[in-house]
């Protein structure tokens, strides 16, 4: 028995290529993302990368509008924690009240779940996070970060798109 016998999938030849071409593609974007928040000096660099692995994860068609939602959200995010932190104070019920205010505002400025989502990530960070500098600076860095996720993931979209993102776009 083979030890392709032995793996619980069996993954055929035809479909490494696109697994390994896709694996690449993730984790060239991933790394240059890094490499892009760090020479911004930006404290959390990581979440530039993080961004980018779950926005490379869409076709361009689909990364387009939701990276926009997502922008959209993690500014609203930040600007509720800032405020909330600067005048309201820690706590689990400032924090509450800030998601449950996140979720008006994207509604307001009709934004739809991505953008709430990402907003929810951001807001949490800047609250919940030990306060190492003004809350505002941690927003802003945490925007910093996110923005540069995104933006470098859509222009890997755009330089190196997935398959099948080509295949739609010929069809």
């Amino acid at each position: 028995m083979g030890l392709a016998n032995r793996w619980p999938i069996q993954i055929r030849k035809r479909d490494i290529w696109p697994v390994l071409i896709h694996s690449a593609r993730t984790a060239c974007v991933a790394v240059i993302s890094l490499f892009m928040a760090r020479l911004f000096r930006l404290p959390d660099a990581y979440w530039a990368p993080i961004t980018t692995i779950v926005i490379t994860q869409s076709s361009l068609g689909a990364a387009l509008p939701v990276s926009l939602q997502r922008f959209v959200g993690a500014a609203l995010g930040a600007v509720v924690g800032a405020i909330a932190a600067n005048f309201l104070g820690e706590g689990v019920l400032v924090f509450g009240a800030s998601v449950f205010l996140l979720g008006c505002l994207c509604a307001i400025a009709g934004s739809d779940q991505p953008a709430y989502r990402f907003g929810g990530v951001t807001l949490a960070i800047v609250l919940l996070r030990p306060l190492e500098a003004p809350a505002w600076q941690i927003a802003f860095y945490r925007f910093a970060e996110v923005s540069i996720g995104i933006v470098v993931a859509l222009l890997f979209s755009v330089l190196w798109p997935e398959k099948e993102a080509t295949h739609a776009a010929q069809n």
